[in-house]
Formats: structure tokens, C-alpha cells, sequence
């Protein structure tokens, strides 16, 4: 029976739900932070134009220097397989380094972003103690009657015809609520 404990206890821990919750307030946060940098890059269109022109010449220089770059070395390889293999296991030992540090990093983002879940899902919810200080401040606050409005009768659409005047400055034409208006008044 210990591996339904497993599962048991595995199902009814909220972190990874917690953690969904604050990484989806972290990319709300993240994109209400995106028409401020647009609107910057707006501004400074020229400059970033001028940015970018200066990294595709960087990239093409770099891309003309590829195949020399490969050549040399191609012919700067050891020819001694003891000392290949060497830098081979050397080069793997540092990459389980770096994997162990990034699952380490991993865990840690992965509890903040827990905790920043578990924070929200507080105050999502319903009788969270911020959300029943608001509903009681709402409810003291006294309410102040309003006026009935009454209705408003549809208007209906007005047809027009375009008319050319060979005049070389019209007078302003009236528009179609104004036109309405005047032939209620003439009525």
C-alpha cells in the first residue's frame, strides 16, 4: 500500500497548482509591462533602426569570417587521441556541473513561483481577509438614489444622395442628426 500513499499524498498537494498561479501572475505582471517598451521603441524608431543595421554588417562580417575561422580549426584539431579523450571527459564533467546548478536553479524558481501562486490564490479567495475589509467598506458606504431614465424612441435611418455643386466652396453640409433635427423643428 505505500505506493497509493504516494499517489494520495502526490494528488492532494496544491505546489504545482500554486506554482501554475504564480507563473501565470508573473507573465500577467511580465505583459502589462509591453505598451510601455513598444511605446519606447516608438520613440526611439531611429535609433533602433540604426541598432540594427549595426548588428546584420556585425553578422555578415562575422559570417565572411566563418570558413577561415573553420579551417584554422580544423587544422588545430590534436592528432593525439589521449589527449581528445581527456578534453572530452573534461568538457562532460563540466556539463553535469552545469546541469546539476541549472535543476538547482530550476527547484528555486519553481518554490518562488509556488509561493507567489499560493499569495494569489489567497486573495482570489471568496472571504480572503483583504477581500472582506473591501466588501464591508462597500457596504458601510451609504448609497445615494438615482434618478429613472426615461427611454429613448429609435431613430431611424435618413437616406441621402450625394450631390456635386460645381460652386468651388461648398458650404458645410449638415449632418444627418442635424438635418433630422431641423425637419422636426420645421414640423
Amino acid at each position: 500500500m505505500p505506493i497509493t500513499d504516494e499517489i494520495k499524498k502526490t494528488l492532494s498537494d496544491p505546489t504545482p497548482l500554486y506554482a501554475l498561479a504564480g507563473a501565470g501572475d508573473l507573465a500577467y505582471e511580465k505583459l502589462r509591462e509591453v505598451p510601455g517598451k513598444v511605446e519606447a521603441l516608438a520613440a526611439d524608431r531611429k535609433g533602433a533602426q540604426e541598432k540594427a543595421t549595426a548588428r546584420l554588417q556585425e553578422a555578415q562580417s562575422l559570417l565572411v569570417a566563418a570558413p577561415a575561422k573553420v579551417g584554422e580549426a580544423v587544422t588545430a584539431l590534436p592528432t593525439d587521441l589521449k589527449s581528445l579523450q581527456e578534453r572530452a571527459q573534461g568538457f562532460a564533467l563540466q556539463q553535469v556541473g552545469r546541469a546539476v546548478e541549472l535543476a538547482v536553479k530550476a527547484k528555486e524558481t519553481y518554490d518562488e513561483l509556488a509561493e507567489r501562486g499560493k499569495v494569489v490564490v489567497e486573495k482570489a479567495r471568496p472571504g480572503a481577509p483583504g477581500e472582506s475589509a473591501a466588501v464591508e467598506s462597500a457596504e458601510a458606504a451609504p448609497v445615494e438614489p438615482v434618478e429613472p431614465v426615461e427611454p429613448v424612441e429609435p431613430v431611424e435611418p435618413v437616406e441621402a444622395e450625394l450631390v456635386e455643386e460645381a460652386d468651388p466652396a461648398p458650404a458645410p453640409k449638415k449632418s444627418a442628426r442635424a438635418r433630422k433635427a431641423g425637419s422636426a423643428d420645421a414640423e
